[in-house]
């Protein structure tokens, strides 16, 4: 993300100016196929292609490399890792080193609690449906403030014992760790 440029709305590709819709609304969707495992592979992508760019020609090959460009460019961020997502657009959750194979956030699992975060910070995500960007909303994922429902859960999630700590406290880590689990919880 920088400043001095504009937000992008559209991608040349083969020549063709396509018109480009990175909304964070319609990014999040976009991830939501790309993990469905009831869509078929090979619906997928024209279904992602359709979201990013609307109608188009485009044959199968053109819109592999179309989304490899669209994925690497404008989804994924390095400076982000929270939203880093594999080349089918599934998250790939990121943690500290010390903290290797703990999944803190899940974009869809975790909507209530981004949508509260946020709020907390005077942002309405439903307003903001199809105005803010992707990158904006990394941007602003990245800088919720420590004390919000997020970054709280997420401690939780990556909370380990440690000596000098009541048994009484991790006991009650431990069930909140069990409320707000990735993978395997309801939460």
């Amino acid at each position: 993300m920088r400043l001095n440029d504009p937000l992008p709305t559209f991608i040349f590709f083969n020549g063709t100016k396509y018109p480009l819709n990175l909304a964070f609304n319609n990014v999040l969707d976009v991830l939501e196929i790309l993990n469905n495992k009831r869509i078929l592979l090979t619906h997928k992508l024209p279904a992602i292609i359709e979201f990013l760019i609307g109608d188009n020609e485009l044959d199968t090959l053109q819109q592999a490399e179309l989304w490899d460009i669209i994925r690497k460019d404008y989804i994924e961020n390095k400076e982000f890792e929270s939203v880093i997502t594999d080349r089918m657009g599934n998250v790939i959750p990121q943690a500290e080193e010390e903290d290797e194979g703990v999944q803190t956030i899940d974009l869809e699992k975790d909507a209530k609690y981004i949508y509260a975060s946020f709020r907390q910070i005077g942002i309405n995500l439903f307003e903001e449906q199809n105005k803010m960007q992707w990158c904006e909303f990394q941007a602003l994922m990245q800088a919720l403030p420590d004390d919000c429902i997020l970054q709280r859960i997420i401690r939780i999630r990556l909370w380990k014992p440690s000596k000098g700590e009541s048994s009484e406290y991790k006991v009650q880590m431990r069930k909140l760790q069990e409320k707000y689990q990735l993978g395997g919880g309801e939460e």
